[in-house]
């Protein structure tokens, strides 16, 4: 399942990257964190909620934010595993300022096994961007602080 898209936020491009890089921002954000606990290196302890159609549930795994390049380029990683299924899903944000805004370029791909990904086979695209906006949309409220 891939998804990719734009946002574009109302704020310099260093603000967001700093933003992005806050785990406190960064789990009030992500939709369905319940826990994002530092590891160190950019790992975090996470458990997060995610319902798909009918099928809802609790996954525990981590979140790892790699391949850095302040402040224009990140890739985060989540893997977990909870009673529905397991989820591995890779994204990659590329910030770009324009005229003291962000541009923000996404994409990302997910792969889901279990019951989760039988249910809720035909819904996973929709969540999935569904999920994107409200996280790019509670950075906005962030900015807003």
């Amino acid at each position: 399942m891939k998804v990719e898209g734009t946002y574009i936020l109302p704020a310099p491009r260093q603000r967001v990257w700093e933003l992005l890089n806050d785990p406190a921002v960064l789990a009030r954000a992500t939709p369905g964190v319940k826990e994002l606990q530092p590891q160190g290196n950019d790992v975090f302890k996470a458990i997060i909620e995610l319902g798909i159609g009918p099928v809802k549930g609790t996954y525990a795994g981590q979140v790892s934010i790699a391949d850095k390049v302040a402040p224009q380029h990140m890739r985060l990683i989540v893997e977990g595993g909870g009673k529905p299924g397991t989820i591995r899903a890779s994204g990659e944000l590329n910030l770009e300022e324009q005229d003291g805004r962000t541009v923000i370029a996404y994409s990302g791909d997910a792969q889901i096994t279990g019951l989760i990904a039988s249910v809720g086979h035909r819904l996973i695209g929709g969540v999935a961007k569904q999920m994107a906006t409200e996280f790019f949309k509670a950075l906005e409220r962030e900015l807003m602080k």
